[in-house]
């Protein structure tokens, strides 16, 4: 029989502490999660969709499961596959799965030793197949794509870490694609540390147009990028499936040319003094790498003292009026922070696997708890706290106590009485429950 271990404070004789308080859980909102995940069909999506060939299956922790762990894992913020370790018999996590102990380290590694290649196209699939879901529940009138790249620093012998000459880091240069609207990642793809910001965005991309014009012919979509994705191959694939695209150029010698000739008529007309101003001109332009001419935007801009114009040029399909184009194209800055939501409220930069495939799949199940975190939180939380970071919602949501209680017909949750968010609470789970969807 194991002693209890007990202690008092210095500060106060008279209080003492132990572990023994019965079965508790720090993280009884996952249920709502769980819930979500019920009427959504996300587990059962990753197990009609997700195939790893693993001779060695095991059949108390299915891949399917294990993969799914992982992802609830994020969700409660225990990141490391070590973790899994000291979840194995947490109170919530046996009724989100069923089970009576969870998948260990060494189950978890034995799954991430099993993907490849083909296991992170189903993971997109995956994500694909859940968007579409939520546009049942809560549809989209149109569809604005930022692309961007990030930087994912290595500190190990991971296959493919190269040295990136912009960050002067070794790590992987992943490719994203976000809904600049709603913030639900499209598409994420693992990429070698070393490859140019755009390197095979055209064929990440071709893809996703072809699945989004033909499920959802009616919604407008616009193509958003800085000036790493100004690549002529770009704008053909935009023509080609009637999309727009608002992406930003680099300065040459020929847009500079165009830009100081319409400040000296500003300067000569209107005689600028040093007060702030900033003007708009479209001009038609054809690059030498260009196919045809194209409309472009250059914005001028004179801050307060300064004595010079700074030039902004941007290329465009949009019909409208320069101005708002520029708006449209500075508004893709959310896209940077969506990226950090996913590295610290999901762990999208921890990749500590020596295989490329691993960490490939690492990412895939990262931007899959961030999706089913950002659908959760668009569909069902309430307005007060919508709009609050991972880390804030986590705190708020899942870290709530609760004590297991068994009868013979039932399990209650019995959850802390002084929780501050209980209202917040009750109404997400009656927001999940009113959602009707059908899982096919």
């Amino acid at each position: 029989m194991q002693s209890l271990q007990e202690m008092s404070f210095d500060f106060n004789k008279k209080l003492k502490i132990n572990f023994d308080g019965g079965d508790l859980s720090s993280d009884s909102g996952l249920l709502l999660y769980k819930e979500f995940d019920a009427k959504l069909g996300i587990t059962k999506t990753i197990e009609d969709k997700i195939n790893i060939i693993d001779p060695t299956f095991h059949h108390t922790h299915s891949n399917h499961s294990v993969i799914m762990q992982k992802v609830y894992q994020h969700l409660a913020g225990y990141h490391t596959d070590d973790a899994a370790d000291d979840l194995q018999v947490e109170p919530t996590m046996l009724r989100v799965f069923s089970k009576e102990r969870l998948a260990s380290q060494p189950t978890i590694s034995r799954v991430n030793s099993k993907v490849d290649e083909e296991t992170v196209s189903q993971f997109q699939d995956v994500i694909q197949s859940l968007f579409d879901r939520v546009q049942l529940v809560k549809p989209s009138n149109g569809f604005i794509f930022d692309l961007d790249s990030a930087n994912f620093e290595t500190t190990g012998s991971q296959e493919n870490s190269t040295f990136n000459g912009h960050y002067q880091t070794m790590g992987y240069h992943p490719l994203f694609l976000f809904d600049g609207l709603t913030g639900d990642c499209i598409k994420a793809v693992l990429r070698s540390g070393n490859v140019y910001t755009s390197s095979g965005v055209v064929e990440f991309l071709e893809p996703v147009l072809i699945h989004f014009k033909e499920r959802y012919p009616h919604c407008p979509i616009i193509i958003r990028g800085d000036s790493g994705f100004a690549l002529p191959g770009l704008y053909e694939l935009c023509e080609k499936y009637n999309v727009h695209f608002v992406i930003r150029l680099k300065a040459n010698a020929k847009l500079n040319s165009l830009a100081h000739e319409l400040e000296a008529k500003i300067t000569r007309n209107l005689g600028i003094t040093s007060q702030p101003c900033v003007f708009y001109k479209e001009v038609t332009y054809q690059a030498a790498s260009w196919d045809k001419e194209r409309r472009v935007i250059i914005k001028l801009e004179k801050p307060a003292g300064e004595l010079l114009f700074t030039y902004t040029f941007i290329v465009t399909s949009l019909p409208s009026n320069a101005k708002n184009i520029v708006k449209t194209y500075q508004n893709r800055g959310t896209m940077e922070n969506f990226i950090k939501e996913g590295k610290n409220g999901f762990a999208f930069d921890w990749l500590s696997s020596h295989s490329e495939h691993t960490n490939a799949v690492r990412v895939q199940i990262s931007v899959l708890a961030y999706n089913f975190h950002n659908w959760f939180r668009r569909t069902c939380l309430p307005d007060k706290v919508r709009n609050q970071t991972m880390e804030t919602i986590r705190t708020q949501i899942i870290k709530i106590a609760g004590r297991v209680v068994r009868s013979a017909r039932y399990t209650t949750f019995k959850l802390c009485s002084s929780c501050l968010y209980k209202g917040a609470f009750w109404q997400t789970l009656s927001n999940i429950q009113q959602i009707q969807v059908r899982i096919t």
